[in-house]
C-alpha cells in the first residue's frame, strides 16, 4: 500500500541529501560507511526531477515558478561553493592579480534548466530540432550546477511518459545507464546503483497526494538546500 505523500517524500530526500553532503565532507569515498551514505544520498536529484514535473503540471504560474528557482539558485551559490571549494564565489587575488569566479551552483540551478527544458518541450512554438539544439544548450549550461544533465533528462522522460509508468522507468533506467556509462563507474563508484531506488519509492512508496498545503512545506526544501550548505561548508573549513 502506498503511504507516503509527496511533503513526506521531500523530508525523506532531504535527510537523504543531507547524509549524503556529509559523508562527501567528512567520510572518505573508499569506505563501506561513505559508500552507503552516497548510496542513500542518490535518492535526492531525480526524486526532485520527479517533483518538478509534477510542479510544472500542478502550478498556476510557470513563470513564478521559474523565477523561484532561479532566486534560490543564487542564494545558493555561495553556500554551494563554501561547500565544494571551501571559498567564496568571488574571490579578489592579492597584489592585484585580479578576480577569481567560480560560476558553480546546485541542483536548484540544474532544476531550474529542467523546467525550461519541460517548459520548450510543452508550450515550445518551434520545430523539433530547434528543441533539440535547446535542451543540449540547457545541458551545456548545467555542467555548472550539481546533478547536471542527467537532471534534466530525467525531467523530459518524466514528463513525457507521465501516463505511461513502465516506458517512464524503462527510459529512466537507460539514462541511469548511461550515467554510469560515462561517469567511468568502478568499484567506489558503485554508489550510484542507488538511483535505482527513485523508481521504487516513487511507483510503490508514492500515494500522488500533496500532504498538508502548509506554506511551511512548500518552502522547507527551498531554505534547508542551502542553510545546510552554508553549515557544512563553514564547518569544514574550521
Amino acid at each position: 500500500m502506498k503511504k507516503l505523500n509527496r511533503n513526506q517524500i521531500k523530508y525523506l530526500v532531504s535527510v537523504a541529501m543531507l547524509i549524503d553532503h556529509i559523508a562527501w565532507a567528512f567520510v572518505p569515498m573508499e569506505s563501506v560507511l561513505g559508500q552507503v551514505m552516497h548510496f542513500i544520498g542518490r535518492l535526492t536529484g531525480p526524486t526532485m526531477a520527479c517533483f518538478l514535473v509534477e510542479g510544472y503540471l500542478h502550478t498556476r504560474n510557470v513563470k513564478k515558478y521559474a523565477q523561484r528557482l532561479g532566486i534560490f539558485a543564487l542564494i545558493s551559490w555561495v553556500p554551494f561553493v563554501l561547500f565544494e571549494f571551501q571559498s567564496l564565489p568571488i574571490v579578489f587575488l592579492e597584489g592585484g592579480g585580479g578576480v577569481r569566479i567560480l560560476p558553480f551552483f546546485g541542483v536548484i540551478y540544474t532544476l531550474f534548466l529542467s523546467l525550461l527544458a519541460v517548459w520548450l518541450w510543452d508550450k515550445g512554438k518551434c520545430p523539433k530540432w530547434c528543441k533539440v539544439l535547446g535542451t543540449i544548450g540547457l545541458c551545456v549550461l548545467s555542467i555548472f550546477g550539481d546533478w547536471p544533465i542527467f537532471d534534466i533528462l530525467y525531467a523530459l522522460v518524466l514528463f513525457r511518459f507521465r501516463e505511461q509508468p513502465k516506458k517512464k522507468w524503462i527510459w529512466f533506467s537507460i539514462i541511469t545507464v548511461c550515467s554510469f556509462v560515462f561517469g567511468g563507474l568502478n568499484i567506489w563508484g558503485i554508489y550510484q546503483l542507488g538511483i535505482f531506488m527513485v523508481p521504487l519509492l516513487m511507483q510503490f512508496g508514492y500515494n500522488g497526494q500533496s500532504g498538508s498545503r502548509k506554506p511551511i512545506h512548500k518552502w522547507f526544501f527551498y531554505i534547508f538546500y542551502p542553510l545546510h550548505l552554508l553549515v557544512l561548508g563553514v564547518l569544514q573549513m574550521l
